[in-house]
């Protein structure tokens, strides 16, 4: 796809601009938006991944090629992710995702991630964290909740939001109430990413690294009531 095609692929979603001279909005929500599981784009993906698997290729990159109103279509990944152990280089360039799901933990050789440009995607899930081979990143940060030259907003967590399907920490069930969802700030290769913790109890919480420097010194529920260092 041309660069001009990868413009027209990608939605604005008005939470933030990527640019210093306009300022982060006063609010900030997370996108919830549902997969439609019955659009072509999907359909796509689904077969792409099950591709992928099977070949054992290295580099995943399933949006090239795609029409544009096919890469507009998909908000997020399948849970089928898990299943490319082989993969170490995801590239999701220019996508149109506003969430990634938590089994991008099992991706075990996954080394380096490129969701640049993908300017809907504010935050990353805590599993990514599980890529322990992941060393290189190339994210659009100024998307990014709390990004250090912005400060973009965290969205408060009053209720669960999009749970996984297990504890994100211990890998343990979660309770029937759901999980008690924090933001934490940490560096993920070479990045600080805002990442959606999913614990099934407060000694899991508890057993979080402290956050990056920098950034909000502890993990929190987000909101208006976060304080944050200011943008630099």
């Amino acid at each position: 796809m041309t660069e001009g095609g990868e413009a027209q692929a990608r939605q604005w979603c008005g939470c933030a601009w990527p640019r210093t001279d306009v300022p982060p909005p006063a609010g900030t929500r997370i996108h919830t938006e549902r997969q439609d599981t019955s659009a072509p784009g999907w359909l796509r993906l689904l077969d792409l991944v099950e591709e992928a698997a099977a070949d054992g290729r290295e580099e995943f990159a399933p949006l090239r090629g795609l029409p544009v109103e096919q890469r507009q279509q998909i908000v997020t990944l399948p849970p089928t992710i898990a299943r490319l152990t082989a993969v170490r280089h995801l590239m999701l360039y220019g996508s149109n995702l506003v969430r990634i799901p938590p089994e991008i933990g099992a991706m075990e050789s996954l080394e380096e991630f490129t969701p640049y440009t993908s300017y809907r995607l504010h935050w990353f899930p805590y599993e990514l964290t599980r890529c322990r081979k992941l060393r290189g990143s190339t994210v659009s940060t100024r998307a990014l909740y709390g990004n250090f030259k912005t400060r973009m907003p965290f969205p408060a967590l009053h209720e669960p939001v999009l749970p996984g399907r297990e504890c994100g920490v211990c890998s343990g069930p979660l309770p029937p109430t759901g999980p008690r969802q924090v933001w934490i700030s940490l560096g993920v290769a070479t990045d600080v990413l805002p990442l959606l913790v999913d614990a099934c109890s407060q000694e899991c919480v508890d057993a979080l690294p402290a956050p990056a420097a920098h950034h909000v010194p502890t993990v929190h529920r987000g909101g208006p009531s976060v304080a944050q260092p200011p943008a630099r």
